[in-house]
Order: structure tokens, then C-alpha cells, then sequence
């Protein structure tokens, strides 16, 4: 009998931990971050709701286009998350505005790590995709025109490439409060040190001087 309860008991814990394994969602009306607590905790810890304010739940400027000169890429990203928008505390929710030079203008492979993703065009012509994980590895992919919608699976790695001779801008939702960007070239070949190039060379079948030019042209994260 008290291995019966042993096992119930077991059974139990485990199913708690598997619930409780995502965020949790809001035990109040709001949790506005607060930015200047020297405490960690997984995720950002509120502020007193008495200093709360309007403009804690309010960001401006996603009318303005992007920046899509600064990179070789061609592509902008204004992220608004947790940290520009301190609101959005616990509420597992961001927003983002993605503006693509025209004529090849990318936002390359990617993963978001902790959000889904989906995608809006509001002007021009994307092709975009995402890859499913192992063992298939197959690519979704489909050309987005305005008022198309596409959505990123979760961890997946996706892209967009505009494929107009016009600038294109698309608003993207992601479902966490800090979705994470890994952006796989620069992950790979731009991390900080850098990789040894015995490992990137026999990862991905490449001669040494190519790793280290490859290394070299994302040291910067260009």
C-alpha cells in the first residue's frame, strides 16, 4: 500500500512540473517591468503597481521605416519586447516592425528560441520559409503578397527575402514577452571567441581558409 502511494505521489509531482513547465500566466492585472531591479528572476520583476504609469504600456514609432542600409542583409527589425515596452511583463506577447531593401532586402535564417512567430506583409512581395528540425529537415516556403499572413513555428529556423523591386515591410506577433534571436551565421560563425575551425570545417565539409573567411566576415556580425 505505501508503495501504492509512493507511485500516486511520484505520478503527481510529475505531472506538476510538466504543467508548470511554461510561463505561467498573470496572477494580477499587470506586472510592468521594472528595468532598474538588481534582481534576477526569470523574466523581469514588476514594479510597484502605485508607480505605474500610462507610458509603461505604450511605444511609439512603429509608422517610421526602418534602416535598411546599416547591414549587408538589407533588412531592419524594430523588436518591440519587454525591455522597450516594460507592459508587456508576463503577458508572453511582442510585436515587430520588418523592413526589406528592395531587390534582395533579408532577414536570414533565424530562430526565435522561447516564441511562434507570425508574419504580416503590409507592402510588396516576400518569399519566406522555415525548416522543420531532424530528421526531415523539409522547408515550407510560399511568396507573400500584401495582406498575407505566414506563421513560424516555434524554435524552427525561417526567413523572409523580398523578391520585389520595392521596398516591402511586414509586422510580425511573437508569443513571448522576449522571443530571442539566433541568427544562424552569426551564431555560427561569428560567436565570441570564435569556434574552433577544426570543428566548423568538419561540421560543414570545409576547407580551414574558407572557415576562416567565412569567421572573419561575421566577426562583426555584419
Amino acid at each position: 500500500m505505501a508503495y501504492c502511494t509512493l507511485f500516486l505521489f511520484t505520478l503527481l509531482a510529475l505531472a506538476s512540473s510538466q504543467a508548470f513547465a511554461s510561463d505561467p500566466s498573470p496572477l494580477q492585472d499587470f506586472c510592468v517591468a521594472d528595468n532598474s531591479s538588481k534582481v534576477f528572476v526569470n523574466g523581469v520583476v514588476c514594479k510597484d503597481s502605485a508607480d505605474v504609469k500610462p507610458e509603461d504600456f505604450f511605444f511609439s514609432g512603429l509608422d517610421k521605416a526602418g534602416d535598411t542600409t546599416k547591414n549587408l542583409v538589407g533588412s531592419n527589425v524594430t523588436l518591440v519586447n519587454v525591455q522597450r515596452l516594460a507592459g508587456l511583463n508576463t503577458l508572453g506577447i511582442s510585436i515587430a516592425r520588418l523592413d526589406y531593401a528592395p531587390n534582395g532586402g533579408l532577414n536570414p535564417p533565424h530562430t526565435h528560441p522561447r516564441a511562434t512567430e507570425v508574419l504580416t506583409v503590409i507592402e510588396g512581395t516576400l518569399y519566406v520559409g522555415f525548416v522543420t528540425s531532424f530528421p526531415n529537415f523539409k522547408l515550407f516556403s510560399k511568396v507573400l503578397n500584401k495582406g498575407d499572413v505566414f506563421v513560424f513555428p516555434e524554435g524552427l529556423i525561417h526567413f523572409q527575402f523580398n523578391i520585389g523591386n520595392v521596398p516591402a515591410v511586414a509586422f510580425a506577433g511573437l508569443s513571448s514577452q522576449n522571443p530571442g534571436l539566433i541568427t544562424v551565421a552569426n551564431a555560427v560563425f561569428g560567436s565570441n571567441p570564435p569556434i574552433s575551425d577544426d570543428v566548423l570545417s568538419k561540421a560543414f565539409q570545409l576547407d580551414k581558409k574558407t572557415v576562416d573567411w567565412l569567421q572573419a566576415q561575421f566577426s562583426n556580425n555584419n
